[in-house]
């Protein structure tokens, strides 16, 4: 792989500037030369992109994962497991509710009748 991807396109670099130099520098030598330099550039290009793209999908299957794992246990893969839950304690008999004082006042301020719902037009 490592031919492809480093040694494919210098060897068609070299091989442009070989053409330039054969020709003797003549504008067609130019030219023709210039074009096999941007062949090989690229080629070196697409080797560039396409290991770009392995790279994105390597990241998809590894958001994948992570998503099977978080769907499995409840937390991500990267996080600390959270706590054990603690047991639900039993209700203290002694002890009031907490609207047992708010439960016999109208609603609206302290010391004043309900307050009415206000009109619409």
């Amino acid at each position: 792989m490592r031919f492809v991807r480093v040694w494919l396109p210098v060897a068609i670099v070299v091989g442009g500037i070989v053409a330039i130099v054969a020709t003797g520098g003549s504008l067609s030598g130019w030219e023709g030369g210039v074009a096999i330099i941007a062949a090989g550039i690229s080629v070196w290009l697409l080797n560039v992109i396409f290991r770009v793209g392995v790279a994105g999908e390597r990241e998809r299957d590894a958001e994948d994962a992570a998503r099977d794992f978080y769907a499995e246990h409840g937390y991500w893969p990267d996080e600390a497991p959270p706590p054990p839950a603690q047991p639900a304690r039993a209700p203290d008999p002694h002890r009031r509710p907490a609207d047992h004082d708010r439960s016999h006042r109208p609603p609206g301020r302290p010391g004043s009748t309900a307050r009415r719902p206000p009109r619409r037009p």
